[in-house]
């Protein structure tokens, strides 16, 4: 019996690393997501090991031209969810200290900061 319960509890701990590999692969912020405030959608994706994110679709016609533009170019991963770089407004082109968190595989927090005091935070979403 005590080589059953052996072969058990070894299966479960490879099991249990395996869901944890799962988890730590399904938490990435690649992919296409939705900016709430303006119904825009922004692909993120690897670019050269940073993180970057493109403006594919717009809800509101008066931003067709925002289209193509990189609202995040080159972020860097650091922390086990957190990237952070510039962050860029599609619409008025200014650019901010901006800080992505991921809190799941389908929510983000997206924080823009002027001089590190006067932020602004918003939570996207994965569109599936």
């Amino acid at each position: 019996m005590r080589g059953k319960f052996a072969s058990l509890s070894a299966a479960g701990v490879v099991l249990f690393f395996i869901g944890l590999a799962g988890s730590a692969s399904a938490a990435e912020p690649y992919g296409v997501w939705l900016r709430p405030s303006t119904g825009s959608q922004v692909r993120f994706y690897d670019c050269g090991g940073k993180l970057c994110g493109k403006v594919i679709a717009v809800a509101d016609q008066s931003r067709k031209g925002e289209i193509g533009k990189m609202i995040m170019n080159g972020a860097v991963k650091s922390g086990a969810n957190t990237w952070k770089g510039n962050l860029t407004d599609a619409g008025t082109g200014k650019v901010y200290s901006g800080t992505l968190t991921l809190k799941s595989a389908d929510a983000f927090d997206l924080q823009g900061c002027i001089a590190s005091v006067l932020c602004q935070s918003e939570s996207w979403s994965r569109i599936k």
